[in-house]
């Protein structure tokens, strides 16, 4: 579907008001037009700008890919067991073997555990193999001239075009990630301009071909999101039958102590100090694994806004520093995309804010399925089953 050719809503919004204040929509030539006078505005010499500008293209594969981003909808338990395999376990600590003084630096200067960053590096390009083949700058144009999020895509082209007048990127051969992501850890250009480190000290910031630069980039970007230094992320837990539900998920935070004291206990090791702050967590319900998070988890969030993969990259990471096979137990059965939009227009209609009818269990939905589960008499663990949707 051609970017110019949209109908209902969104075509409206194009032509209104709003989308000329976010620079949005319109002519293709005339939002090109708009990017180069605020590129020069900012900085970029005309004759820079002309040269980045003049090349791009709208891609509207880049728009197919955005309206259809089924895999992350697949439940906790299949989509953690697709994207974790022995491979990536065994190349993940190989990895942190042969680059141990790249790890210890990112450990005593960030704050953060090789386990993460390295379940990055797997998950975003298999450690560097596979970083995309769509031509980033195109794509961010695409992307900002798309009236769905153009507050956060315009930022990034104008990032690129700044990028390329210091030399350190080309727009006629950086290729990456249908959303704009660039290199091993797949970081965006603004993040890049601001929050990237020259890990290998050639000068340069080059998070595609250097390992160093990628994973200290990373480190810089988690801890400008609020990481805190050697503390954890996650923690499997067991959790006792007389639980309340409704204190799980991520709306509510208690210390440890108190979830000790409620019968929440490790599945192995030992759980952080008493006093930190912590949730429970059930991604597939009461019935299902469940994990202690704490606030380094939730700054995972800036790298990817699904639950689903930030719990199973916080778990991966984990594994990777020794954690054992999580307990899958027995969960009920989930609702494939169909039932999921049925489920959420049915909670909206009864009043609950779900985030919009977008088919996807993400931490909106979850929350009002938690809170019509409590009303229903229901096990309030925010899992949606064919259950829930009939008794709705």
């Amino acid at each position: 579907m051609r970017v110019m050719v949209l109908a209902g809503a969104l075509a409206a919004m194009l032509a209104s008001p709003l989308a000329a204040q976010n620079g949005c929509g319109g002519s293709w030539s005339s939002f090109i037009n708009g990017l180069r006078t605020e590129a020069v505005q900012n900085g970029v010499p005309p004759q820079t700008a002309d040269q980045f500008f003049g090349r791009l293209r709208q891609n509207n594969e880049v728009l197919r890919l955005d309206r259809a981003q089924g895999f992350f909808q697949r439940p906790f338990i299949d989509f953690s067991r697709r994207l974790i395999s022995q491979n990536r376990m065994d190349r993940a600590r190989q990895m942190m073997q042969q680059q141990s003084r790249l790890f210890q630096r990112l450990q005593r200067d960030y704050g953060i555990s090789p386990g993460v960053m390295l379940a990055f590096l797997a998950f975003e390009t298999d450690f560097g193999a596979f970083q995309g083949d769509i031509n980033t700058a195109n794509a961010l144009a695409t992307l900002a001239h798309d009236c769905r999020r153009p507050h956060i895509f315009r930022p990034q082209i104008l990032a690129f075009a700044e990028l390329y007048r210091r030399g350190e990127l080309d727009p006629a051969t950086t290729v990456g990630a249908w959303a704009g992501e660039i290199g091993m850890v797949q970081m965006l250009p603004r993040d890049i301009l601001n929050l990237g480190v020259d890990g290998d000290g050639d000068g340069h910031v080059d998070p595609r071909r250097s390992l160093p630069d990628a994973v200290l980039s990373g480190a810089a970007l988690l801890r400008h999101h609020g990481w805190r230094a050697n503390e954890p992320w996650m923690h499997e837990v067991a959790i006792p039958g007389n639980l309340d539900l409704s204190r799980t998920g991520l709306r509510t935070q208690m210390s440890v102590s108190d979830w000790s004291r409620l019968g929440v206990q490790p599945r192995h090791g030992s759980l952080p100090s008493g006093g930190m702050r912590a949730s429970v967590i059930l991604p597939q319900g009461h019935r299902g694994p469940a994990f202690m998070i704490f606030d380094n988890f939730r700054v995972l969030f800036e790298w990817n806004q699904s639950f689903t993969y930030v719990a199973t990259a916080a778990y991966f990471a984990t594994r990777i520093e020794g954690a054992p096979v999580y307990n899958a137990g027995n969960p009920e059965g989930g609702l494939d995309q169909n039932q999921m939009r049925e489920l959420q227009r049915r909670l909206a209609g009864r009043g609950f804010d779900v985030g919009g009818i977008d088919g996807i269990l993400g931490a909106g939905t979850r929350a009002a399925v938690q809170d019509v589960q409590q009303q229903l008499g229901l096990p309030a663990d925010g899992w949606p089953t064919p259950a829930l949707l009939r008794r709705l």
